[in-house]
């Protein structure tokens, strides 16, 4: 079996030429494990004229009692032990020029709260102790067709919110004097999709640039009060979506 991964590992492997470059693209910045789901795929493409060898890195997303973030390297050995832990399987890959490549996410341990975790898809130059199945002569020519080009190597890093086994949602409204401030009392991510301030006056429905808010458990989002605009934006908590109107 060893040598049947290894002989297709090889095939992935084109003829290095000088000043070709991988281009990684992994799709949305964001993704989600619901609680019904123990895994998700994220698929890595390559537009780019060079096969890429991508590592995989997890760490996980904490917050201070401020909501400042830091991160703690994801341990292996909390895989299939008693702890928590984002695992991505293959962790490393090689996507082909032009072609795509896919590692699962899988969460193990405890869905009592909710957990974030950060996932980077970086690009490298093979080292024969990388494990990506190169021989030393192969890991050394791809090194130097990619030197011989720009040698910028673009990762990605993609946020993952693993949703509570239990979620309770509570979205409260406090409407002030001057503003509204929708406030996260669950114990899981709200997401406040397509939020737009839109005009009211003789030009009613002309909106402004949209953006999305995560709207974390115990967080706040304020929308201010002005004469003649309103703010419109769609509420998803899990799998349900609905449409507010704050004028």
């Amino acid at each position: 079996m060893k040598r049947l991964i290894l002989l297709g590992a090889a095939l992935l492997l084109p003829t290095f030429a000088s000043a070709e470059m991988p281009s990684i693209h992994v799709g949305a910045m964001y993704e989600y494990l619901l609680p019904d789901q123990g895994a998700l795929l994220k698929r890595v493409r390559n537009s780019g004229d060079a096969t890429a060898f991508v590592r995989v890195q997890v760490t996980e997303v904490r917050y201070t009692q401020d909501n400042t973030p830091y991160e703690v390297d994801v341990e292996p050995g909390l895989y299939g032990g008693d702890g928590s832990a984002l695992i991505a399987s293959p962790s490393r890959l090689i996507v082909p020029r032009q072609g795509q490549q896919a590692t699962r996410l899988l969460f193990h341990g405890n869905r009592d709260k909710e957990r974030y975790y950060r996932v980077r898809f970086v690009p490298v130059l093979p080292k024969k102790e990388d494990e990506f199945a190169l021989t030393e002569a192969q890991s050394e020519d791809y090194r130097r067709a990619i030197a011989a080009g720009v040698n910028v190597l673009t990762g990605y890093g993609v946020f993952v919110i693993v949703h509570p086994e239990a979620p309770s949602p509570d979205l409260r409204t406090d409407r002030q004097a001057d503003r509204t401030v929708v406030h996260n009392a669950g114990n899981s991510t709200v997401v406040l999709d397509n939020v737009r301030q839109c005009s009211t006056g003789t030009q009613p429905g002309q909106c402004g640039a949209s953006r999305r808010v995560h709207l974390l458990p115990g967080r706040s989002e304020a929308f201010a009060h002005l004469p003649g605009q309103d703010h419109r934006f769609e509420i998803v908590e899990g799998k349900s979506r609905k449409s507010v109107l704050l004028d």
